[in-house]
């Protein structure tokens, strides 16, 4: 038996090693295999049994033979179907009445308070609390943040907090509601924070709520219904490694700040000139630099420079990237 390295995706240690097992014999059988794995008949009845229900072995079409699935797909297989679970258990967590009311009650002194989580009430408080941990993140700020649109206050307060982040190399990832763009004094902030180095995108779809500093501290609405009802803050790796996951589904559904702006400006290639769809359409189809600069008359120099813009508009992370974002906007 060894490291049970599968278990934060929900697979026990015999289920590993049997996973593990059919990985090396493919095709194989179970026939004295309870042995090899020192565990009885019907507890290696059951880890198959739950194995093919996950979808990581499939037994042959034609006799007993066993195979495993490709670990490539299994483990995409187990990551959405454990991301779904967490959000789930988060989702009680937050909206479950009788947390709210347990944690009330402890408050009023009947035992101490579970270590790690800390109810906070009152907008000054909540946002004192925000302010104390923005300012001594080190590494990455993650958010999720439905409003529609931020006040002049609102704005005044986070920018300079924000944008010092930024300055000392504090990553910023930021889920934003689409309709925030339709303001304009939220949307000429959001764009000045990715000027500086943020990560924004945008979602059409989401009510959720939640904050996330270093991976080690993270607040989520104690009422996601009800924002004014006070917060949860966590800091037991659990909880919020649970919400971490959350975010980073959500984050993964979600379209880059550049790319909705241009969604929503009309055609999708209005803005682009003759010569950057020219280029665009040689990035697409011509394998290197000093071809397709050739075939458009230009040096390789000025051919990168416009393909590093394209990339640059498309908020690709390479050409390939560029590429395939500009055949789904219809740009070639």
């Amino acid at each position: 038996m060894g490291k049970n390295e599968m278990s934060v995706l929900g697979v026990s240690e015999a289920e590993e090693d049997v996973y593990r097992h059919f990985l090396r014999n493919p095709g194989a059988g179970t026939d004295g295999l309870h042995l090899l794995l020192h565990i009885d008949a019907q507890a290696l009845r059951t880890c198959v049994a739950r194995l093919r229900e996950l979808g990581l072995l499939h037994p042959e079409s034609h006799g007993p033979g066993i195979f495993p699935t490709d670990p490539d797909t299994a483990l995409a297989r187990l990551v959405d179907l454990r991301l779904n679970i967490l959000h789930q258990e988060l989702q009680r967590v937050t909206r479950s009445r009788h947390l709210i009311d347990g944690l009330r009650a402890e408050q009023g002194g009947r035992r101490p308070p579970p270590v790690g989580i800390e109810q906070l009430e009152g907008a000054d408080r909540i946002r004192d609390r925000i302010d104390d941990l923005a300012f001594f993140a080190r590494d990455e700020i993650l958010s999720v943040e439905p409003y529609t649109r931020l006040s002049p206050e609102s704005i005044a307060r986070s920018r300079p907090m924000d944008l010092r982040c930024l300055r000392r190399g504090v990553r910023i990832r930021s889920v934003v509601a689409r309709t925030a763009l339709e303001d304009p004094a939220t949307a000429a902030h959001l764009r000045e924070l990715a000027a500086h180095g943020a990560a924004i995108r945008v979602t059409s779809d989401t009510t959720e709520r939640l904050l996330v500093y270093d991976r080690r501290t993270a607040l989520v609405p104690l009422d996601p219904r009800d924002p004014s009802r006070g917060v949860l803050l966590a800091q037991r790796s659990g909880l919020v490694s649970n919400i971490v996951a959350l975010f980073e589904k959500i984050w993964d559904q979600c379209v880059d700040l550049a790319r909705a702006d241009d969604e929503g400006d009309g055609p999708a290639d209005a803005a682009l000139s003759g010569a950057e769809r020219r280029v665009l359409v040689s990035m697409c189809t011509v394998g290197k630099d000093e071809a397709g600069a050739r075939e458009l008359g230009v040096s390789v120099r000025t051919y990168r420079r416009h393909v590093a813009e394209l990339i640059q508009m498309l908020g690709a992370s390479s050409r390939a990237q560029a590429a395939l974002l500009a055949r789904e906007r219809g740009w070639v």
